[in-house]
């Protein structure tokens, strides 16, 4: 299938998903993931619809970036302090702060800059030791550490759930966390933006509150990492 008709059956079972759990689906923002996809098949995807894109590698949004249509970027992989220069005036959110250190390299470049910076806190929910993000206990901290910051601004929060298991009891846990975190109203943290749910498993991730779901192979077919 091609790009557009991929677009228009993910964006079908976005709609019913959301419908299903009585959600507006106008709630559910596709972020379309291009990581390893190049510049042609990005400004594909943007003519036929695409208005919000997500890179894994700081690199790839700063090798890519003058060569693609205008669109919103999102920087949703693991991201190193000495990278955030890469990303600072080109991404319109980051998903991936993951520890004080990141938000104050973060806050240090957006001054810089002059610029103002979206951030989702990453929580490892399911525990994994292979995946990034703080453990839910720590999130406290984070976010009282932001109430210091004048130029990075906490949106929501963000978590991949494991491959190899049902997926939707994490993405509940991940609600959970995000509504209890939502009622402690944290200065300079609002709970606006939920992101979690990819190609395998984001119509759970919509049942369970997602308002963000990262979509790549399923639009853009299967990856070459040559």
């Amino acid at each position: 299938m091609s790009i557009k008709e991929n677009l228009e059956n993910i964006n079908a079972r976005i709609r019913a998903a959301a419908e299903a759990a009585g959600r507006d689906p106008d709630e559910v923002k596709l972020i379309a993931v291009t990581k390893t996809y190049p510049v042609d098949m990005m400004n594909e995807a943007i003519a036929c619809g695409v208005t919000d894109v997500g890179e894994n590698k700081a690199q790839e949004v700063r090798d890519k970036f003058e060569h693609v249509a205008p669109v919103r970027w999102h920087l949703i992989g693991h991201l190193q302090t000495n990278k955030v220069k890469y990303v600072i005036d080109r991404c319109a959110m980051i998903h991936s702060v993951d520890s004080i250190r990141l938000m104050d390299e973060i806050e240090r470049l957006a001054a810089a800059h002059d610029v103002d910076m979206d951030i989702l806190i990453q929580v490892n929910i399911s525990g994994e030791e292979s995946k990034s993000g703080i453990e839910p206990g720590e999130l406290d901290e984070l976010l009282s550490h932001a109430a210091e910051l004048t130029h990075t601004h906490v949106k929501g929060l963000m978590t991949i759930a494991p491959l190899d298991e049902d997926a939707e009891p994490h993405f509940k846990n991940m609600k959970k966390l995000f509504d209890e975190t939502a009622k402690k109203e944290y200065k300079n943290a609002s709970m606006d933006e939920l992101s979690m749910g990819m190609s395998g498993d984001f119509e759970a991730a919509i049942r369970c509150g997602a308002t963000m779901v990262r979509i790549g192979s399923a639009i853009f077919g299967a990856r070459n990492y040559n």
